[in-house]
């Protein structure tokens, strides 16, 4: 299902910003038996994204009943996908005086991971590096082509994930998700300053972690970090948490812990309750 400015559609006009320059933001949200997760948290950050691009986007109250209406004709669970562009414009980078913003909401089958996931997944390190521009860091904007090289490198299904350093050979993320490490039951984050993005999912984690007395930090992390960590983690929306048991590339495992376990009985309880 796919709705365009609330009409079913599958077309945007070609001289919309979003395809033609990435202009835009988007959000994607696991709609779990019958429930939006993180709705609220996922809002905040489309909100956070247009504000930071000056995109006048305002208009949540429709797109919120746009999307109880997604949800209302969606029976299985699904992944479904908000994206804001600043709408039709002529040629050139200046963008329209009177920009009218395009809302699209679609739904997406629920990906197949296997359930062996929740007990751990095999990651690689990407070639591809990310770069350094502070005034994007932490948004889902719709310039993703950093993600889309480095997801590129790899076509083996046993390996989960792919992680990514910047170009100052600071690791800062996987192409799809956030990273945790932990270190003597300190859990760390990488700092989203200069590239990156701010997991929803990420963020709910360092919150649930401080209220049960697991001390986290967010600073930089190199890769020295990750090989002599206790244990590591993934999260974003979709998949909640994945601990990582191997980096196959550089022979190095990592037990299931402790931390990681406690986390995810926390969170699936906060989302249940």
């Amino acid at each position: 299902m796919i709705l365009i400015n609330g009409q079913p559609d599958n077309r945007i006009p070609v001289t919309d910003r979003g395809l033609q320059y990435g202009d835009g933001v988007f959000e994607t949200l696991a709609f779990r038996q019958g429930e939006l997760e993180f709705l609220e948290a996922h809002l905040d950050r489309l909100q956070r994204g247009c504000e930071r691009l000056r995109i006048p986007f305002s208009d949540f109250g429709t797109l919120k009943l746009e999307l109880a209406a997604v949800c209302a004709q969606t029976a299985e669970d699904s992944v479904i996908k908000i994206m804001v562009t600043r709408g039709s414009g002529g040629r050139g980078y200046k963008a329209p005086a009177e920009a009218e913003p395009l809302r699209i909401i679609s739904t997406h089958p629920f990906p197949d991971y296997p359930d062996s996931c929740q007990q751990g997944v095999a990651v690689r390190l990407c070639k591809q590096r990310l770069g350094i521009n502070p005034s994007l860091s932490g948004i889902k904007h719709l310039n993703r082509l950093e993600q889309v090289l480095a997801r590129s490198e790899w076509d083996d299904d046993s390996i989960r994930e792919g992680l990514m350093l910047d170009v100052n050979d600071r690791l800062i993320e996987g192409t799809m998700s956030n990273l945790f490490l932990v270190h003597e039951s300190q859990l760390i984050t990488p700092a989203i300053v200069d590239n990156g993005i701010a997991g929803v999912m990420r963020q709910q984690l360092v919150v649930l972690a401080m209220q049960h007395g697991v001390d986290c930090i967010e600073r930089d992390i190199v890769l020295n970090d990750l090989l002599t960590a206790d244990e590591v983690f993934l999260t974003n929306s979709v998949i909640h948490i994945w601990p990582v048991t191997s980096l196959p590339e550089m022979a190095k495992q990592w037990h299931y812990g402790p931390v990681t376990e406690q986390l995810q009985m926390l969170l699936k309880a906060q989302i249940n309750s």
